[in-house]
C-alpha cells in the first residue's frame, strides 16, 4: 500500500513541477522550458523526492538545468505545498537524467551495425546465399 502512495505522490509532483516549468514560473535562466521531468522517486517515509530531468534539445546542458531547479527548490516546494494539501512536502533533489539520450545513441549504433552487416552480406556473396536458401549447407 505504501508503494502505491509513493508512486501516486511522485506522479503528482512530476505533473506540478512540469507545469511550473512550462508556465515559466521558475525564473532561473538555467531552467529551459524544454526540460522535462522523466521520473520522481519518493522515499518511503516521504521525506525526500529524487527528481530526474531530461532535455528535449540535445544541444543544451541538462546539468545546468538540474542546478537551476535545485536552486529554485524552495520556491517549487512552496508551490507544491499550496497545491497538494499534504502534511509534509518532500525535500526535492534534482538530478540530470541522460538515459533518454543514451537510449537514442544506442539505437543509432545498433542501426549502424545492422547497416554494416547488410553491406557485408551484399550480392557479391550470392553463391553462399543461394546455398543457404536451397538447404545445401556444408
Amino acid at each position: 500500500m505504501a508503494e502505491y502512495r509513493t508512486e501516486r505522490l511522485g506522479n503528482l509532483i512530476r505533473e506540478k513541477i512540469s507545469g511550473l516549468i512550462l508556465e515559466g514560473k521558475i525564473k532561473d535562466p538555467r531552467v529551459s522550458p524544454f526540460l522535462s521531468i522523466t521520473r520522481v522517486n519518493v522515499s518511503r517515509d516521504l521525506s525526500y523526492a529524487d527528481v530526474y530531468i531530461s532535455n528535449i534539445r540535445a544541444d543544451e546542458n541538462i546539468g545546468r538545468g538540474a542546478q537551476g531547479l535545485q536552486s529554485a527548490a524552495g520556491f517549487i516546494q512552496a508551490n507544491l505545498a499550496a497545491a497538494m494539501h499534504i502534511r509534509k512536502i518532500p525535500h526535492l533533489r534534482f538530478y540530470a537524467d541522460t538515459s533518454v539520450r543514451d537510449g537514442f545513441e544506442l539505437v543509432k549504433k545498433i542501426e549502424h551495425l545492422v547497416e554494416q552487416g547488410e553491406a557485408a552480406s551484399s550480392p557479391s556473396d550470392s553463391g553462399a546465399a543461394a546455398r543457404e536458401m536451397s538447404g545445401d549447407e556444408q
